[in-house]
């Protein structure tokens, strides 16, 4: 790792490898993650990826959108998801990325809250599909760096611009990484719950570190729970049951094994039915069945098969215990169309950032396209204001060093600060925490004073 770079991507899920098969190939981009490449949230997705089909689809694609986010969805971003969607998966394919086809077509499903079958999918492990061909298209770029089990712990800002990152590298080492852009692209906040989908060190460092800088974030309190997480009395990541098994058929059952609910409704509503249903019954979950699906759920949704049954459920013949459990941050930091921050040269996508597509509630599959969508954008952007034979002139021109004394001065960072790391951690939750609890208070003086 140098200590200057044209672009730092802080991530490596689809936001973060879509950004950098997008930038200048002459840029010299580092991208680093905190774990493994295998382990980002864009891995888990299971069900699949939003297209509009059609041009006579977007009208129903905007209107499903918009109703699961109860109309709080920011309009233009809607749009420029949607209308960008053929050419993602174009690309995606073009990538190597393959999907579920029949006679040679591609096969459509149909998800919660959707009008029609307009979802592509790859078995029930798209993500992983997905972020997999992505991974190889960026190792096999000259101009990336790639480095793993290396965490951002701040950013390098005079308050005016961002112009680089702190990181600690996997040898425990504490560096300053300049660079003329940096786009995070970390995923969401899942780590700060006891149960959630998510990977566990997906702790929302980038809101924490918004937070500091006063970089404006956007509907904090808005946390997607999904209706159905394969149970355990085992604390940890939730194994999550895919939103396409109800939309292929499965239905929802009480301790009686009655069915309780329409499953096909938004996730929020399927979610409060399945809790108001707990507390009734007294119970620790509600039951899903498999047997009203009209396919061969074993070659259907393989991996959920495979999982229950090293679970001890065998889904071709009983139903699976589920509850409802952390899934998608629907806010995050605030970015405009092009996903830049309040913080030039400071750029987020994916679950970091919120553009506003998913307004209070994100519709089933939109999450990998959205991400890939202003992840795009974001590096469009870089791309655009790239001048051939003047990249890199202001870092060029900047001093850098890594002499902390120096660094503290003209950035006001304290590396005393991050030397006990889980303390360090700690203190980014509880930020996040405040944040969180902060928005709602907020949202409920402002719901009173209007009863009033």
């Amino acid at each position: 790792m140098k200590m200057c770079y044209d672009v730092v991507i802080v991530g490596c899920g689809v936001a973060g490898c879509y950004a950098a098969l997008h930038l200048p190939k002459e840029a010299e981009v580092l991208m680093i993650t905190k774990a493994e490449p295998e382990e980002s949230d864009s891995f888990l997705a299971q069900g699949g990826i939003c297209v509009q089909k059609n041009a006579n689809d977007y009208e129903a694609f905007y209107e499903d959108t918009m109703r699961a986010g109860h109309y709080e969805n920011t309009p233009e971003s809607v749009d420029i998801m949607i209308r960008s969607s053929r050419d993602v998966i174009d690309r995606l394919i073009s990538y190597g990325v393959e999907f579920n086809r029949k006679n040679g077509e591609l096969c459509y499903t149909k998800e919660g809250a959707h009008s029609t079958n307009r979802i592509l999918f790859h078995d029930d492990i798209t993500g992983q599909e997905i972020t997999s061909k992505l991974l190889e298209r960026v190792m096999e770029l000259p101009n990336v760096t790639f480095l793993s089990n290396t965490t951002m712990l701040d950013i390098l800002t005079d308050k005016k611009q961002c112009e680089g990152v702190i990181v600690r590298t996997g040898d425990g080492k504490l560096r300053p990484v300049f660079a003329e852009n940096v786009i995070w692209a970390c995923g969401g906040i899942g780590g700060i719950y006891k149960n959630s989908t998510n990977f566990p060190h997906l702790t929302g460092d980038a809101l924490a570190i918004a937070i500091k800088h006063g970089i404006e974030l956007k509907n904090v309190n808005y946390v997607q729970i999904h209706p159905t997480t394969l149970y355990s009395k085992t604390p940890g990541r939730r194994f999550l049951i895919s939103e396409s098994v109800r939309g292929e058929g499965a239905v929802l059952l009480d301790c009686r094994m009655k069915r309780f609910t329409d499953e096909l409704q938004p996730r929020d509503v399927v979610s409060a039915a399945i809790f108001r249903q707990m507390e009734k019954d007294h119970t620790n979950h509600v039951w899903l069945s498999f047997t009203p699906i009209p396919l061969d759920v074993t070659k259907r949704f393989p991996n959920i098969y495979k999982k229950c049954l090293d679970e001890g459920y065998d889904i071709t013949k009983e139903p699976i215990p589920v509850v409802p459990a952390q899934h998608y941050f629907m806010g995050g930091v605030k970015v405009d169309l092009n996903s830049e921050t309040t913080l030039p040269h400071l750029y987020a996508a994916g679950e970091t950032s919120c553009n506003g597509v998913h307004g209070a509630n994100r519709l089933a599959s939109n999450s990998l396209l959205e991400s890939l969508v202003f992840a795009g954008r974001a590096a469009d952007k870089i791309a655009k204001e790239w001048k051939s034979g003047e990249a890199g002139e202001g870092r060029n021109q900047r001093s850098v060093t890594d002499d902390w004394k120096i660094l503290s001065q003209r950035y006001h960072v304290n590396p005393k600060e991050y030397e006990d790391v889980p303390t360090y951690f700690e203190n980014c939750k509880e930020r996040i925490w405040d944040a969180i609890r902060k928005e709602e208070e907020n949202e409920s003086n402002h719901k009173n004073t209007k009863c009033g």
